[in-house]
């Protein structure tokens, strides 16, 4: 649910320390921003009521024995949007977005091993109505992620 919350410039400050360090307290934003204690913690949930922003934990999953990620590009018949609420329902699927080019969707799985992928691929992915097309891009390494891109 995304609610009308203002992205002023005060907002997106809190925005842009928390990208930098998630788990910095509410006191210490305060004194950078200058605003009280109360008031960035009145933001902070304003910005994740109104999805905005969300404040996890980000893993590597080979370390929590996820030895198989890909990103897949899907081909598909019918509503864009209908396949990719669908498949966004599927536990290993972390990404999905709609985008133009030689694939109608991308979506990027989790899984333990090759015949997880496989059996998560087959029985799961190439099944949902309207997917005609699916090629699969296997992760040798994570060289880059990050989050803290700002926010303009």
């Amino acid at each position: 649910m995304t609610a009308d919350v203002a992205l002023d410039d005060i907002n997106k400050q809190i925005i842009e320390h928390l990208q930098r360090d998630g788990r910095m307290s509410y006191a210490t934003l305060a004194k950078t921003i200058g605003l009280s204690e109360a008031a960035v913690r009145q933001r902070v949930q304003r910005l994740l009521d109104g999805g905005l922003m969300q404040i996890v934990a980000v893993t590597d999953p080979l370390t929590l024995g996820f030895a198989r990620q890909a990103m897949v590009g899907l081909k598909v018949n019918g509503d864009l949007r209908a396949i990719a609420d669908e498949i966004a329902t599927i536990p290993e699927v972390d990404y999905v977005v709609i985008c133009a080019g030689g694939f109608d969707l991308l979506v990027e799985l989790v899984c333990t091993d090759d015949e997880h992928l496989l059996d998560l691929l087959n029985e799961k992915v190439r099944s949902i109505k309207g997917v005609i097309a699916c090629e699969t891009f296997m992760y040798l390494k994570l060289a880059k992620q990050t989050y803290a891109w700002g926010t303009r």
